[in-house]
């Protein structure tokens, strides 16, 4: 069964929480769960974004944790130049933010520290 019929309010609320990442900026999988109200649920978001394929959902902002771009339709190289039109900077294969670490500890804390475009 798709993720998204296996627990239709998180999937809802995971969506909301993606279109809310602004334009030149990005987010965790782990930071969308922990601000869907699941900490922990990483893969789980990682499952939504892969089978959602709504144009109102900018799922090319979701990245693994550490800066990593993780998958996107299976074309990273799609993913990463959608980002970089959106001005997000990288150093090599990750994408850089002004804040330190992957943000990972301060977003299963319930706080959001969506990355910047530098």
């Amino acid at each position: 069964m798709p993720p998204s019929r296996q627990n239709p309010d998180f999937t809802s609320r995971v969506l909301a929480v993606v279109r809310r990442i602004p334009y030149g900026r990005v987010a965790t999988y782990g930071e969308v769960a922990a601000m869907a109200g699941r900490p922990g649920a990483a893969r789980a978001v990682g499952n939504i974004m892969r089978t959602c394929g709504r144009p109102d959902v900018p799922c090319h902002r979701v990245i693994a944790a550490g800066g990593r771009l993780g998958g996107y339709g299976g074309s990273e190289v799609l993913k990463r130049q959608l980002l970089m039109s959106e001005g997000v900077v990288f150093h090599g294969n990750r994408v850089m933010s002004p804040s330190t670490g992957s943000g990972r500890g301060n977003a299963r804390k319930g706080r959001s520290r969506l990355r910047k475009r530098r």
